[in-house]
């Protein structure tokens, strides 16, 4: 059983490393910006850690003011207590001081051990965050080289492909044709609209001429 558990994880990771290998040279830069993404997403882990380390160090620290205070007050009351004669309750008291004051020790501990993993992890965070910053601005740089790679591969291949570049001057050549037609119809048009308008422009300037050459006729 143990076997055949084996070779079956064994199988699915050959095959999630075959589905890598071919996605990776299907797009390459697309995997690159899944491992970023994923390497952001454990920048974000770490930051969240580092936050709940900062409540716990505030926590330790209450704790420790907390303890520190009973512990003066327990020392206070023995004092008063001893003064007083009552045995029992300077016991009571100073009991609760070496209480309090072992407390204290240990919180003093656990603080410093908090502060020592608190400035560890501000580190490690401070160096995920340059490491993902360099790795973002080589992908960016990655990204501007395979930009360039495709566009001189599409270049390449319109000039050095005969038959592509004879369909594409072609295809120039017509649209140039068609551009041809449409300004001689523009033109056209556009002294046929002149010629009628300068018609019409000399008829109104000379309504007798006009009106005297239709008598005669």
């Amino acid at each position: 059983m143990a076997n055949l558990l084996t070779r079956l994880k064994n199988t699915v990771l050959a095959d999630l490393h075959e589905a890598l290998d071919h996605k990776e040279q299907k797009n390459p830069i697309a995997l690159l910006n899944q491992y970023l993404r994923e390497c952001e997403g454990e920048v974000e882990k770490v930051r969240k850690l580092l936050e709940r380390q900062y409540r716990l160090k505030e926590e330790f620290t209450r704790e420790y003011n907390h303890a520190s205070e009973l512990a003066a007050k327990r020392k206070r009351q023995a004092e008063i207590a001893l003064e007083a004669g009552e045995t029992e309750l300077h016991q009571f008291a100073i009991n609760e001081q070496n209480h309090y004051q072992e407390r204290t020790i240990r919180i003093q501990e656990l603080l410093e051990q908090a502060n020592n993993q608190l400035v560890d992890l501000e580190q490690k965070y401070e160096e995920m965050k340059h490491k993902l910053k360099d790795m973002n601005l080589r992908r960016l740089e990655l990204m501007g080289r395979e930009n360039v790679t495709r566009a001189q591969m599409k270049i390449k291949t319109v000039l050095d492909n005969q038959t592509y570049s004879s369909q594409a001057y072609s295809r120039f050549q017509e649209i140039e044709s068609y551009l041809d037609r449409l300004e001689h119809q523009v033109n056209r048009s556009y002294d046929r609209n002149t010629i009628d308008a300068r018609i019409a422009e000399i008829e109104k300037q000379n309504p007798i001429k006009g009106n005297e050459t239709s008598s005669n006729f």
